[in-house]
């Protein structure tokens, strides 16, 4: 660092007030006994788990210092407890965290460190590295949208810089000028891996630096000084809309990574001593006392402060009630029930294909919500999507509301997420089923938990757009049937409709909803001619939880959505010939899934099909079978029997294609063997 090019002058000591300067000093003295203390109590078998942030208060500190607390955002990382008590947190909240008490900010949903707090505007921090970039951005991006003058705080360890999604932050933020600070508080261990294991030129500011409007300030993170000077620089920055900075903060290490890492297997005592000789507290103090800004006693007075206030918290936090078993299931998606009404009227419009009715759903909430904003890539301009469900959106509602995004699923999804924090209504396409795996970090372990892991402090409602499905020679990459993966996931709604007014309904009741709903869409029944339906006026929604009963029958009752529908009305009309009655079921709704409807069905006809284009291994029919076997095992005349495809990749040629998906053949022998068993 001493050679750094990126280099800032230390504020002066005399820019601060006795009073300003004690007060940091306190909080520093606070975390410090906090990390001791927890330490303790890991030792007394009290809490389970700990995470320090010894060595890091200073630049911790100077960030709170420098931002408006309860009016900027932070997406912290789980090192960030000096930065969390800066902007508010008490020493109650930490410990409540640590012994994981009612009184914990996540009411024992998350580890200690997760820091949390909507008075605080402190998103919940997710244990992944890296999750907290994206969001963060969508919330800048949020802010420059609804024009607040707000800064985003982004930070991470050195090793979170080796995430490729540190690279998608620093893209589009430096590309729309956002107002992010992001802090790398880089103590030279990503857990034990040395930066030079890590980063290319040992260093990521130089790594960085090709970026246009990304100012770096690389800076002694144990200094109080040199870390202010560069905070208030980089926040004044990104308040006059002049982009991003990167501030890299050189700090020590004075715990081992957790309290389950023994440091001693991979540092040696020259290098932890080393370290010990930068200790930000020990630094502050001296200046304080060498500038007269404090007395030995003064200081002592406050350490000694600190310590009766940790241990009175500490007994405090410990008669708190443990979180109650039965609140374990709350918050996993919204209990406010939505006021809507549902299928109201029938559809009498001209007839529409369900690409068209996707369009006209979007183009309506947008009119209704301002809030309401739509992007992807390829989705904005003339383009209008790859399928052309966004055509004509950009020229209603100008490329802030309908624009492209880079080619990047996690940003997509990401930014989607902060957006959603933030207040507005992100509709997000992903181009393709196929493609969404890249952005699963932000799917599984920042959107979905979201509402449960902040206690219900933060949500983040949006639509997630996805064309799936094969039957159109899509090969391995375009064919893709992904609902039962993301059916798995806890705080998500899985919807997919088989038909244009199912769709336009759905789509305006997720946009309009208050939970994150994956929709997915068949690509192959976006302009089928069997999928066109009278379209819906502006006011018709349809719920996101109710199966759809399409064709009643007495004998055998076919369960099955998605392209699948289609399949099984033909089926039934075939049968019907013989005398023989199919009832046909679209679930509609993979999560949650109807399964009164279901059963009630199965309990007249006795009978059961359950049809899917997804793989019949671990696929949705395996859940709706197990339900039936064992809810109505007492009503079945037959086994539950399925017809999914077959467990291999979609092949593209046709012949292939069609001996792995499900076909007209395995549908008629199935139900045959059913029907005479």
């Amino acid at each position: 660092m001493n050679n750094s090019e990126f280099k800032i002058r230390s504020t002066p000591i005399s820019a601060f007030t006795k009073e300003e300067l004690l007060a940091v000093y306190r909080n520093m003295l606070l975390v410090r006994r906090l990390d001791e203390k927890m330490l303790i109590l890991l030792k007394q078998g009290k809490g389970h788990f700990h995470i320090g942030c010894s060595g890091h208060e200073a630049i911790q500190l100077a960030a709170a210092m420098t931002l408006k607390s309860k009016t900027d955002w932070a997406y912290p990382y789980y090192r960030d407890l000096a930065f969390s008590v800066g902007l508010g947190l008490t020493s109650r909240d930490i410990l409540s965290s640590h012994l994981s008490k009612v009184t914990d900010p996540s009411g024992g949903r998350q580890m200690p460190s997760h820091y949390n707090s909507r008075e605080h505007k402190i998103v919940s921090v997710s244990s992944a590295i890296g999750a907290n970039f994206l969001p963060g951005l969508g919330t800048a991006q949020a802010s420059q949208f609804l024009e607040k003058d707000e800064v985003i705080y982004i930070s991470t360890g050195e090793g979170g810089t080796s995430q490729g999604v540190f690279f998608e932050l620093l893209n589009w933020a430096t590309r729309c000028r956002a107002p992010v600070v992001i802090v790398v508080q880089d103590n030279k261990y990503a857990i034990s891996v040395p930066v030079a294991e890590q980063t290319s030129n040992n260093s990521i500011s130089k790594t960085v630096r090709g970026f246009e409007n990304l100012e770096i300030f690389e800076v002694d993170g144990t200094d109080l000084m040199n870390s202010h000077a560069a905070m208030k620089k980089a926040v004044g920055r990104a308040r006059k809309g002049e982009g991003p900075s990167l501030v890299h903060a050189h700090v020590v290490r004075l715990l081992p990574h957790s309290s389950s890492d023994d440091q001693n297997k991979y540092r040696d005592a020259g290098d932890l001593e080393n370290d010990r000789r930068h200790d930000p507290i020990e630094k502050l103090k001296q200046r304080l006392l060498s500038s007269d800004m404090g007395t030995e006693k003064e200081l002592d007075d406050l350490k000694q402060e600190v310590f009766e206030q940790v241990e009175a918290d500490t007994a405090w936090c410990a008669k708190q009630d443990d979180p109650k078993a039965e609140e374990a299931l709350l918050h996993v998606l919204s209990e406010n029930p939505p006021e809507h009404e549902y299928e109201k009227g029938t559809p009498s419009g001209e007839p529409v294909v369900m690409v068209d009715a996707i369009n006209h759903a979007m183009k309506e909430e947008m009119e209704r919500d301002d809030n309401v904003l739509v992007f992807g890539q390829d989705v904005a301009g003339g383009k209008g999507g790859v399928f052309t469900a966004t055509r004509g959106l950009t020229e209603k509602f100008g490329e802030r509301r309908c624009y492209n995004s880079p080619l990047s699923e996690a940003s997509i999804l990401g930014t989607a997420c902060g957006l959603a924090v933030r207040g507005l209504k992100p509709v997000a396409e992903i181009q393709f089923g196929d493609y969404i795996w890249p952005g699963m970090e932000m799917i599984k372990n920042q959107i979905d938990s979201l509402r449960y892991r902040s206690n219900n402090h933060f949500s983040c409602p949006m639509v997630i757009r996805v064309p799936i499905g094969g039957y159109i020679h899509g090969g391995l990459c375009h064919s893709q049937n992904i609902e039962a993966t993301f059916a798995h996931f806890p705080g998500f709604r899985v919807v997919m409709p088989s038909n244009a007014s199912d769709a336009k309904g759905m789509l305006k009741t997720a946009i309009r909803g208050d939970d994150p709903v994956i929709f997915l869409e068949h690509k192959a029944l976006y302009r089928q001619g069997f999928a066109r339906r009278p379209e819906p006026d502006s006011n018709y929604l349809v719920p996101l939880d109710k199966a759809a009963v399409v064709r009643k029958g007495s004998d055998v009752t076919v369960v099955t959505y998605g392209a699948m529908v289609q399949k099984a009305l033909l089926a039934a009309r075939k049968f019907s010939e013989a005398g023989t009655e199919l009832e046909v079921i679209d679930i509609r709704s993979m999560l949650p899934l109807d399964m009164d409807t279901i059963l009630a069905s199965v309990s007249r006809t006795n009978r059961v099909l359950v049809l899917h284009e997804d793989y019949e291994y671990l696929g949705m029919g395996a859940e709706i079978a197990a339900q039936i076997a064992d809810k109505v095992f007492t009503a079945l005349d037959a086994p539950v029997k399925r017809v999914a495809a077959k467990f291999s990749p979609i092949p593209y040629a046709a012949q292939l294609e069609d001996y792995v998906l499900p076909n007209d053949n395995d549908i008629q022998t199935a139900l045959e063997e059913l029907i005479h068993y």
